[in-house]
C-alpha cells in the first residue's frame, strides 16, 4: 500500500464529516502524514436586479467566514490535542472545486468525506458534494458514511 503523506479532510461540520474525522486522523496518525482540514464557505447567491433592503452581502460573507473560522478553530482544539502536523483552511466558493484545489495544491495523497447518503429527488435536487469530488478528482477519494440506526436501536 502506498504511505500517504499529506491526508486532506473536508467537514461540514456535521455529524457524518465527525464520523469521517476518525478515519482522517487515523490515516494520518499511522502514516505520520501531515492531516489538511478544509471547510468550504459557500458564494452566497447573486441578486442582480433585486433590492434588498437592510443586508449587506459582504458583511454577510464576511460573518460567515469568520464564523466558520470559530468553529474551525473549537473543532481543532477539541480533536486534535494530541497531534500537531495539521492545518486547517476555510475556503470560499462551490465546496468540490475548492476541495480538489487544495488538494492539488498541497499534494495530497488521498482525500477523505463524509458522505449523506442522500437518494432520490433529493439527490437530483442536491446532487452530492462527495459525488462530484469522487468523479472529479485526480487524487483518491475515501468516502465514509455513518452507520445507519436500525429500529430497534443496532448499529
Amino acid at each position: 500500500m502506498k504511505d500517504f503523506q499529506t491526508v486532506l479532510f473536508a467537514t461540514d461540520f456535521s455529524d457524518n464529516s465527525n464520523y469521517a474525522f476518525e478515519y482522517a486522523c487515523s490515516l494520518a496518525k499511522k502514516y505520520e502524514a501531515k492531516l489538511v482540514i478544509v471547510h468550504v464557505v459557500s458564494e452566497t447567491l447573486s441578486f442582480n436586479g433585486f433590492y434588498v433592503p437592510h443586508i449587506s452581502f459582504e458583511n454577510l460573507e464576511e460573518e460567515l467566514r469568520e464564523g466558520a473560522q470559530r468553529v474551525m478553530q473549537r473543532f481543532c482544539q477539541e480533536n486534535l490535542r494530541d497531534f500537531e502536523n495539521y492545518d486547517s483552511y476555510i475556503l470560499r466558493g462551490l465546496a468540490f472545486e475548492q476541495i480538489i484545489k487544495k488538494a492539488e495544491d498541497v499534494q495530497a495523497d488521498v482525500i477523505v468525506l463524509g458522505t449523506q447518503g442522500r437518494t432520490g429527488l433529493d439527490h437530483v435536487i442536491f446532487g452530492s458534494t462527495a459525488e462530484k469530488v469522487v468523479r472529479r478528482s485526480p487524487v483518491p477519494v475515501l468516502t465514509i458514511r455513518m452507520p445507519v440506526q436500525a429500529e430497534g436501536g443496532e448499529k
